[in-house]
C-alpha cells in the first residue's frame, strides 16, 4: 500500500504528537486573523462563530492527508478544492491564489516551528521532506507560483510575510472569539504560546511581546513527558469538548 506520506518520515512524526500539533494550532491562530484574505473566512460565518472548531478542522484535513493511503489523501484533498469552490460560487468571486499559498505557507512554517520548539532541530534534509509534502499536497490543488524546493521557499514566505498580512477589525474580532471561546487563562496560554513560534512580523502586528513566560514551563512539561504525567498538564490547559480529539493524535508514527 502506497501512502501519501511514507512510513517512517519525519512529517508523520511532527504530525503524530499531540504536542507539536497544539503548537500549530496556535501558530496558525494567530497568521490566520492576520491575513488579507481571512473575509472569505467570515463570509460562510462558520469562523467568527466557533473559530477553534474551524481551526481544527484544518488541522484535522492535513493529518488526514499525512496519515492516509495515497488515493485516500487525494480524495481528501480534492474534498477541500470543492469545498472552496462551492463557497466561491456562492460568493461571487475567487479566492485570491495567494490566499490559498498563505495558508499552505503556514502549515510548513508551523510544522517546523512546533517541531523544533518540542522536540529537536530538523535537518535541511528533513525540512525538505517537510516542503515536499506540502508541495504535493498545493500541486494536488492546483496551486500556481509554488517554489519547487525548500530554499525557494524561505524567499517565498517571506515576501508573502511582507504583502499579505494586516491588523484589521477582522483580528480584533477573532481575538475577541478566542478569548469568549477559551476563558480568560486559556487565551493567556494561547498568547504565551504564539510567541514562541511565530514570525517576528506577526509578533510585531499583533504586539504578542519579546518573552513568553510559557518557556521555563515547556521544561518542566518536558519532564513530565518522560514521566507519563503530561496529560495532566493537558486535562488543565484543554477545553473539555477537544480532549479526547487532542488525544487521539498521540499515535504511532512509524
Amino acid at each position: 500500500m502506497e501512502y501519501f506520506v511514507g512510513k517512517g518520515s519525519v512529517v508523520r512524526e511532527i504530525w503524530g504528537k499531540s504536542d507539536t500539533v497544539l503548537f500549530i494550532f496556535a501558530g496558525a491562530s494567530a497568521e490566520f486573523a492576520l491575513n488579507k484574505a481571512v473575509d472569505w473566512l467570515y463570509f460562510t460565518g462558520r469562523l467568527p462563530a466557533d473559530p477553534l472548531k474551524r481551526l481544527f478542522s484544518t488541522i484535522t484535513y492535513a493529518r488526514q492527508i499525512v496519515f492516509s493511503e495515497r488515493e485516500a489523501a487525494f480524495g481528501t484533498i480534492d474534498k477541500i478544492t470543492s469545498i472552496h469552490s462551492a463557497v466561491e460560487a456562492n460568493r461571487g468571486a475567487r479566492i485570491p491564489a495567494w490566499a490559498y499559498r498563505d495558508v499552505l505557507f503556514m502549515l510548513i512554517h508551523y510544522s517546523i516551528a512546533a517541531f523544533e520548539l518540542m522536540e529537536r532541530k530538523l535537518t535541511a534534509k528533513e525540512k525538505e521532506e517537510v516542503y515536499d509534502v506540502f508541495l504535493r499536497l498545493g500541486n494536488r490543488m492546483k496551486l500556481t507560483e509554488l517554489p519547487q524546493n525548500y530554499e525557494a521557499w524561505l524567499q517565498a514566505r517571506r515576501m508573502h510575510l511582507q504583502t499579505d498580512l494586516e491588523k484589521s477589525q477582522y483580528t480584533l474580532d477573532l481575538y475577541a472569539q478566542y478569548k469568549k471561546h477559551l476563558g480568560l487563562w486559556r487565551y493567556k496560554i494561547l498568547l504565551q504560546s504564539q510567541k514562541l513560534v511565530v514570525p517576528s512580523i506577526v509578533n510585531k502586528l499583533l504586539g504578542l511581546g519579546k518573552i513568553s513566560w510559557l518557556s521555563p514551563l515547556l521544561i518542566v512539561y518536558k519532564f513530565s513527558r518522560a514521566i507519563k504525567l503530561d496529560w495532566v498538564f493537558k486535562l488543565l490547559i484543554l477545553p473539555r469538548e477537544y480532549r479526547e480529539e487532542i488525544k487521539a493524535i498521540d499515535i504511532a508514527f512509524t
